[in-house]
């Protein structure tokens, strides 16, 4: 008995020690947001103030010292999150995930994302190189003398920050990192691609119904596509992409089922499964513009209550754990350079990148402005035919000339270092080396695809734009430091206390040959010369409107005029959250801050209200057909998260999807090229003409009566018998993923973020899913990254919310405090002079050495 007392005393005994030190470590591990903190690299003392509605102000006394405590907050706040873009960005996943992210790494290194940062970095102005060097130094501040203890990330992953060399964040990184988002928002390659991969099976005509060209318009190239490809012997002789579909799939569940890396317990397992299934989707989705999007509009005083503008912003964006972004004020007089170079006084608050050392979406205290993705077809693809006497070389328009090649190593935790050689021509990258999707389709014994990308180019200076801005005093101020802006080009409203409103498409776009006779839709002949490109549209060329009409606003929608000289793009999205927001607009002769944010909660899809009678006509023998038709009554395209209606369109939607196309290109090929990619308008389109051919052996009707009986079964399964118990928020919560931990069920729940959510891919209060996936089909994976609306008439009146909290550390109780009022609409005060301050942190500088 006695021992078995002491037995029981030392197991208590050691769980209060247990729960003792982890509570211990939980406290060290939050961010100083008090008192002061002795920093060795700083000028002169740095105020870091929180304010209640936890926006960090920097007041520093130079702009060096503000961007070196930028670069300091976002070490305190996203530790994690930096290592994660780093090791992304350096294509070094690998070192920490295995092979389980090799894919990523050949991409990232194929592109040469830091190789190309490092000879962009060295053609900046020296203040802008002195500024990024600043927010490094503030970085590695941090991590020499830490002031709390390191995030759980790195502890259960076995991380050191910076990895072997302690490179934690160095200037060039943070330009790669601007490449990294011109990667996310200024692709098409994948466009292009699927529209050689699906030319194989589809003559032109038919391609051209299932990827339309914008609304009212016609195809943007006049060639034959899948008579040039046929003719030039592109596809392999056995189509992978439709052949081996079922072993495939078969051998990449096994795959996920038990990847070895990370050691051999089933947290290690869950890890590196769910790394597998993320590096898998980055590949897939790089060089795709599908499913992303934002809003932004800006009203004239003519408009408004007051008399002066308002603008709204709400970029679209994946959503992840911890955001993408950090809000945060700025402020600090003019200064010099080392070479005596003026720097302009810093003064804006707004949404920061952890990465970046400045303000990207925000204001002044005289200007504010907003963001949305352009879309112009930046990305081309060239088939560079290989010499058949010699394969180290290639064809061009002058004859033969050899790949140039690069040696890179990758380092793989677990397993020996892997040598890749990367080869590049004329053009750029070798991107079939990298993509192994490509060879499912094409035969490289023949053909290599390359890849020229404006954003790769050296004198990309983005990051000296978004420097500028943070001075701007006015509209034309702000478009004056945009004049540097590279990559990706985006449309910017902004607006002016002195009532001043204007739009313009920032950024680098290519002028093609009047005889290209493909304009960049799809792989075009390498060795022909009328297919490269032929400059640049200038600046003041690009699309641009000075709200005569009162009003101006984008949504990704085709921003140029019918007689606009110019060809940018035909892969516009398609119009419908435009056509909503005008809609809106117009119904209010007098708008203030409420109704700028009604429009911002608005869930109204006018591209479901355009399938819906199709689906409402769907006369289907199911047993829960008549159930489901109840609750499609009265449903008017309003995707309502506490709904049955929305859910049973979305799975309507996904299964005609499934069931008029794939038996037309094959279960791979779809799979390889649906998701994000809905084929919306070609649904339309097929279903308008009663198209015959597509509906195929049966009628369209019959068609779509087939796909609500799946729709039903599938959601039978999922949710019950009574269609009036399903709630499409309970299909689509809006997810922000964590990584790695996301796909850990064990972790997950803690360091996730989940809100129910409204909305669809079509509706201003976005919620795009991927119905490509095979779990969680209807999850909202990318929707809102924040919301913003700016009232000139009193800019301390402005307002924000993103969808995680200020906080990257898991255990803070700012880590999440966002999330609810996100998805219910709500928003916290933006202000550059709040009436008091929650905490308040001095960063002295260390003194100097006697």
């Amino acid at each position: 008995m006695a021992w078995m007392k002491r037995t029981a005393v030392g197991l208590v005994v050691a769980a209060l020690l247990a729960g003792t030190g982890a509570a211990v470590y939980v406290q060290r591990s939050f961010a100083a947001m008090d008192g002061k903190l002795v920093v060795k690299g700083l000028r002169q003392a740095v105020q870091v103030q929180r304010d209640g509605a936890d926006v960090t102000h920097i007041r520093a006394q130079s702009p060096q010292d503000a961007w070196f405590a930028m670069g300091y907050v976002h070490a305190q706040e996203r530790t994690w999150q930096l290592e994660f873009n780093r090791r992304v960005m350096h294509g070094e996943l690998s070192e920490v995930f295995g092979p389980a992210t090799l894919e990523t790494d050949k991409l990232m290194r194929t592109l040469d994302i830091m190789g190309t940062a490092k000879r962009q970095y060295a053609g900046l102005p020296l203040y802008a190189q002195e500024a990024l060097q600043a927010y490094s130094q503030g970085i590695h501040a941090f991590h020499q003398n830490r002031p709390q203890a390191l995030p759980p990330e790195f502890h259960i992953l076995g991380v050191q920050p910076g990895g072997v060399a302690g490179a934690v964040w160095e200037p060039e990184d943070s330009v790669g990192w601007a490449l990294m988002m011109a990667l996310d928002l200024g692709g098409n390659w994948g466009n292009e691609f699927a529209r050689l991969s699906i030319a194989k099976t589809l003559d032109t005509e038919r391609l051209w119904q299932l990827m339309p060209p914008y609304p009212g318009e016609r195809p943007a190239a006049s060639a034959d596509l899948a008579a040039l490809y046929r003719q030039l012997g592109v596809y392999r002789a056995t189509d992978a992409n439709a052949s081996a579909a079922a072993p495939a799939a078969a051998a990449l569940a096994d795959n996920r089922a038990e990847p070895v890396v990370l050691g051999d317990g089933p947290l290690s397992r869950q890890i590196s499964a769910g790394m597998l299934a993320w590096a898998e989707e980055l590949t897939r989705n790089a060089g795709t513009n599908e499913g992303k999007g934002s809003n932004n509009w800006v009203l004239a005083g003519t408009r408004t209550v007051s008399g002066k503008p308002l603008l709204a912003n709400d970029p679209h964006l994946g959503l992840s754990a911890p955001a993408i972004w950090y809000f945060a004020g700025l402020q600090a007089p003019a200064g010099k350079a080392s070479d005596g170079t003026s720097m302009g006084a810093i003064d804006a608050v707004g949404a920061t990148l952890p990465g970046m050392p400045f303000v990207v979406l925000g204001r002044t205290d005289k200007v504010a402005w907003g963001f949305t993705n352009t879309g112009p077809d930046v990305q081309d693809l060239y088939l560079e035919q290989i010499n058949p006497a010699d394969a180290s070389q290639y064809r061009t328009p002058e004859g033969w000339a050899p790949f140039t090649v690069r040696a890179e190593t990758i380092r793989v935790k677990g397993q020996a270092d892997v040598a890749l050689k990367v080869r590049s021509t004329r053009h750029g990258p070798v991107l079939s080396d990298a993509q192994k999707s490509h060879a499912d389709v094409l035969d490289l014994s023949k053909y290599v695809v390359a890849l020229r990308w404006s954003a790769l180019d050296a004198d990309n200076q983005t990051v000296l734009a978004g420097l500028q801005t943070n001075q701007a005093k006015s509209v034309d101020a702000l478009f004056e430091a945009l004049s540097h802006y590279h990559s990706p080009m985006q449309n910017v409203v902004a607006a002016d206390d002195q009532g001043n409103i204007r739009f313009k498409a920032a950024g680098r776009a290519p002028v093609r040959d009047a005889a290209n006779d493909i304009r960049g839709v799809a792989p075009s002949p390498g060795w022909d010369a009328r297919y490269d490109w032929k400059g640049w549209l200038p600046y003041d060329q690009t699309p641009e409107d000075n709200g005569a009409r009162g009003w101006i606003a984008t949504a990704n929608q085709r921003v140029t005029a019918p007689d606009y000289s110019h060809y940018l793009t035909q892969d516009w999205a398609l119009p419908y959250r435009y056509e909503r927001i005008a809609q809106l607009i117009e119904a209010t002769e007098k708008h203030d801050a409420v109704s700028m944010q009604a429009i911002h909660r608005d869930v109204t899809s006018l591209a479901a209200r355009r399938l819906l009678p199709y689906l409402q006509q769907a006369s289907s023998s199911h047993p829960l057909a008549a159930a489901a038709q109840e609750q499609l009554k009265g449903f008017d395209g309003v995707m309502d998260a506490g709904k049955a209606a929305p859910l049973v369109f979305a799975a309507w939607t996904d299964e005609l999807a499934r069931g008029l196309i794939v038996p037309r290109i094959g279960e791979a090929r779809f799979t390889a090229t649906y998701g994000k990619r809905d084929y919306r308008a070609a649904l339309e389109g097929i279903l308008e003409r009663n198209d015959t051919w597509w509906c195929q052996p049966a009628s369209c009707s019959e068609q779509s009566a087939v796909a609500l009986g799946r729709a039903l079964d599938r959601l039978q399964a999922a949710y019950g018998a009574d269609p009036a118990q399903w709630r499409w928020g309970a299909a689509h919560p809006a997810l922000s993923v964590h990584r790695p931990f996301g796909n850990v069920p064990a972790l997950a729940r803690f360091f996730d973020v989940s809100e129910p959510s409204h909305g669809d891919a079509y509706t201003v209060n976005v919620g795009q899913y991927n119905a490509g996936e095979a779990k969680g089909p209807f999850l909202n994976r990318h929707a809102a990254s924040l919301r913003a609306v700016y009232d000139l008439a009193d800019l301390e009146q402005s307002r924000f919310i993103y969808q995680t909290g200020q906080s990257g550390l898991v255990f803070s109780p700012r880590y999440r405090d966002m999330s609810s009022t996100w998805a219910q609409t709500g928003y916290r005060a933006l202000q550059r002079q709040p009436a008091r301050w929650a905490h308040e942190l001095t960063l002295a500088p260390a003194p100097a050495a006697q």
